[in-house]
């Protein structure tokens, strides 16, 4: 059966629309998925089911979502071959720690093309970006962040339309999808 990742945005953050994993799990399992996991506290659901279309996936998950805990909360989804597609493009030397920064935007269908990269107006010598179907990866030394197109980030009409989570966490979820 194919295996899928959910992506939900804005959860746990700051104590606002608190989404606890447990709760959240019973949630997918009620929608018939199976093999069902979470990793982490940020809204990472992996799972299992028969339908194919990632998009009626997402569109199902936010409605029960939004049912169990009482508020929307956007989410997308990435099947186990998009996030295996993702990964073997990562460069093998870019990791979070205390030198580096290196975030994965996953974006809407809005976004989802190489142009959007023009739209986060990265600085040249500080950020570097790679497009990757569904993905942004962004890529800084810590020591640069301020100088950072980082910083302008929520300022950006791609904001609201992503979900980011760190390449560290990533590769994990990658790992755990087999």
């Amino acid at each position: 059966m194919p295996k899928y990742l959910a992506l939900l945005r804005g959860i746990n953050v700051g104590g606002k629309h608190k989404v606890e994993m447990k709760k959240l799990r019973e949630v997918a399992e009620k929608l018939g998925f199976t093999g069902v996991s979470s990793y982490i506290n940020s809204g990472n659901l992996i799972f299992e089911c028969a339908e194919t279309d990632t998009e009626k996936l997402a569109i199902k998950l936010e409605r029960a979502i939004e049912k169990a805990f009482g508020f929307a909360v956007p989410t997308l989804v990435r099947d186990q071959k998009s996030m295996l597609a993702l990964t073997k493009k990562l460069p093998n030397e870019w990791t979070n720690d205390a030198e580096q920064k290196t975030d994965i935007l996953f974006v809407w269908s809005d976004f989802d093309h190489k142009a959007t990269i023009g739209i986060l107006k990265p600085v040249a010598g500080i950020d570097e970006l790679i497009y990757v179907s569904g993905a942004l990866v962004w890529h800084i030394e810590r020591a640069d962040y301020s100088k950072s197109a980082m910083n302008n980030l929520i300022k950006t009409p791609v904001y609201k339309k992503m979900t980011a989570r760190n390449i560290n966490t990533v590769r994990k979820l990658a790992e755990l999808m087999g």
